[in-house]
């Protein structure tokens, strides 16, 4: 729905979605969310080639008091048959974290991560 600059948007009061099935769209986690508090914006970032949704999304509300409780509330409930996973999206690092996940078609998963401290 509407995004604005991320430097507007209040982190305190914005939640992360994960677990979503592909049929989620940003309408529905609006609805979905609106049940707990006021919702000010829902962003579910696409893959730039597919242009789906990743699997998860954030949603931000008038206040914190707000996505507390939609924590409280929807964390685990069923979505499309799929449980859904809410939490507090993660703060600002002061250290640049800059990584990236390099996947085989059929084997293990590795991650490489390199810190850079300022």
């Amino acid at each position: 729905m509407a995004a604005g600059p991320i430097a507007e948007r209040n982190q305190d009061a914005t939640i992360y979605v994960g677990g979503l099935d592909e049929k989620v769209s940003e309408t529905l986690l609006w609805e979905l969310f609106l049940e707990a508090g006021p919702v000010v914006n829902v962003h579910m970032p696409k893959d730039r080639i597919t242009t789906q949704h990743q699997g998860y999304g954030f949603v931000e509300f008038m206040g914190e008091e707000d996505a507390d409780y939609s924590i409280k509330i929807m964390n685990m409930i069923k979505l499309f048959g799929k449980p859904i996973r809410v939490n507090k999206a993660s703060a600002h690092q002061k250290s640049l974290d800059v990584g990236a996940n390099l996947a085989r078609a059929r084997g293990p998963r590795f991650t490489l991560s390199i810190t850079i401290y300022i």
